[in-house]
């Protein structure tokens, strides 16, 4: 392959923009301890997804209106990328918090 070419699997991966929204606005800020725990799992999880190639990056970004979690990730297609969202424990965790996810019209990587 020269290396000016994409890897195939590259080539066929879209990229997803995905909003992770907490149940409520101050939630990075009033957080139980039963709440921390399920973002320990949360973060365990979206690790897992790095070392799989799934996940670029993720964080929690600082909104005025109220923080919110940002998840970009590489998938085949819009229902690979939700399956990444549900799986997620804190979107099975029945807590209220819920994911958007647009599809990047384009990127440079």
């Amino acid at each position: 392959m020269a290396s000016n070419e994409a890897p195939r699997e590259a080539a066929t991966a879209k990229i997803f923009h995905c909003r992770l929204i907490p149940p409520r606005p101050d939630f990075a800020f009033t957080m139980t301890e039963e709440e921390r725990e399920l973002m320990g799992r949360h973060a365990d999880y979206l690790r897992g997804k790095l070392r799989e190639g799934v996940m670029i990056i993720a964080g929690p970004v600082a909104d005025p209106a109220g923080p919110w979690g940002l998840l970009i990730l590489r998938a085949g297609s819009e229902a690979e990328a939700k399956a990444v969202t549900e799986g997620d424990p804190v979107a099975k965790s029945g807590r209220g918090f819920r994911y958007e996810i647009l599809p990047m019209i384009s990127t440079i990587m």
